[in-house]
């Protein structure tokens, strides 16, 4: 099954740090992810440095899995360049179109 996660919520940090990129990174997680969009704070995670980013940011290298950040949000917080390198930065249209090509099953918003 093909899924795509949306981060929304101020607790999306944690469900990905203790439970998706775990998972992920053990071939674990039971889905392919083949993609992830963040919204208002949680566009942080996928700053070039962070941790948590960088982690993502190497699964996106070895899945193809899309990266994205709410462009309005990234702009609005100054982290507009300082995003991991495979992530994008986007609104509602570009990620119908980046998902709409891998063919997802699932979108989860958390």
């Amino acid at each position: 099954m093909k899924i795509a996660y949306i981060f929304m919520t101020n607790r999306a940090f944690d469900v990905l740090h203790d439970m998706i990129i775990p998972q992920m990174e053990e071939k674990k997680h039971g889905v392919t992810v083949v993609g992830m969009v963040f919204f208002f704070d949680n566009t942080f995670i996928i700053r070039a440095g962070d941790p948590l980013g960088e982690r993502i940011n190497d699964l996106a290298e070895e899945t193809g899995m899309m990266v994205m950040g709410c462009d309005r949000c990234c702009f609005a917080r100054g982290i507009d360049k300082q995003l991991i390198s495979k992530a994008t930065m986007g609104c509602f249209p570009d990620v119908y179109a980046a998902l709409g090509k891998v063919g997802v099953d699932q979108v989860i918003t958390l």
